[in-house]
């Protein structure tokens, strides 16, 4: 299968392989590093390491060892620090290898950031927050523009802002779509929505409801005809959608308040028996 190319230049710091996965740099290239002399890559934007994976990987480590060696660069005298190979360096310490084989390259800071971020992008089963904190990365700390960066890692233009966008979401929705819980496409349907409050008790319903991206879009698109068709007159009083908006990032479910001439009511929607109980939980209640 082709290999989508990498930045200009990064591409001779990896290592090709054959179908067999056996490195084809010369021999000579490769030696064996003690794992607690590699130090982690501070430019990884990978979070979140599949459990299963890491021990699938590890199984297979135990069985036929390393086939495609790491890439470190030296960190002092004796020490040295990962490039690229993060999944393959926790897997092997999973199975108990003291040592790992690696090739060590002479590289930048930059060039070790943009190795790092490019090599996770192409992989698939980086989650989709963490691609976009890197596309974020490449853009702010390199400088790139997304064409550049659709360029280097052989995705379309459009996913790449498609992607970035998830980071306008509330840092509770970002967390769902982290943990796998939420899609990215169910997530993006969700920004036309106004307020933080509003998008992650949007989201906590479509997650209870099981709804797919497209019933979520006539969803969101519904409650925004609700919003905007609200007559005047039903409208909060001045300052009590400030207090809205508050109780509603405070408490993660849409909230709202009706203003009467002596009282009036706070209402907050639930979405299922464990959301109930998380409110009353915060209420104090159990």
């Amino acid at each position: 299968m082709h290999r989508k190319a990498l930045g200009r230049g990064l591409e001779a710091l990896i290592p090709t392989t054959s179908g067999t996965g056996l490195d084809e740099a010369p021999a000579a290239g490769v030696r064996e590093i003690e794992l607690d002399r590699i130090g982690p890559n501070p430019f990884q934007p990978r979070t979140r390491f599949n459990d299963e994976s890491l021990s699938e990987l590890a199984a297979s480590i135990k069985s036929t060892g390393v086939l495609q060696p790491v890439i470190v660069r030296r960190d002092g005298a004796d020490d040295f620090v990962l490039v690229a190979g993060e999944r393959r360096l926790k897997a092997a310490r999973l199975a108990g290898l003291e040592k790992i084989p690696a090739v060590v390259r002479d590289v930048t800071d930059r060039e070790m950031m943009e190795l790092a971020l490019i090599e996770n992008i192409q992989r698939e089963d980086l989650n989709p927050m963490d691609e976009a904190h890197a596309y974020q990365t490449l853009i702010e700390k390199l400088g790139l523009t997304h064409d550049q960066i659709s360029e280097r890692v052989g995705k379309q233009r459009s996913s790449i802002t498609n992607s970035l966008r998830l980071l306008g979401l509330p840092p509770e929705v970002r967390e769902m779509v982290s943990r796998g819980t939420l899609t990215a496409g169910h997530a993006r349907a969700l920004l036309p929505l106004e307020g933080p409050g509003e998008v992650l008790s949007a989201a906590r319903y479509v997650q209870a409801k099981g709804f797919s991206v497209r019933r979520t879009e006539a969803f969101v698109q519904r409650r925004l005809r609700r919003q905007h068709s609200r007559p005047r007159s039903q409208k909060p009083a001045s300052g009590l959608g400030e207090w809205e908006v508050k109780l509603q990032q405070r408490f993660g479910t849409h909230v709202s308040i009706a203003a009467g001439r002596k009282g009036g009511k706070v209402t907050f929607e639930y979405y299922g028996q464990e959301d109930l109980e998380r409110l009353l939980e915060a209420w104090g209640v159990l």
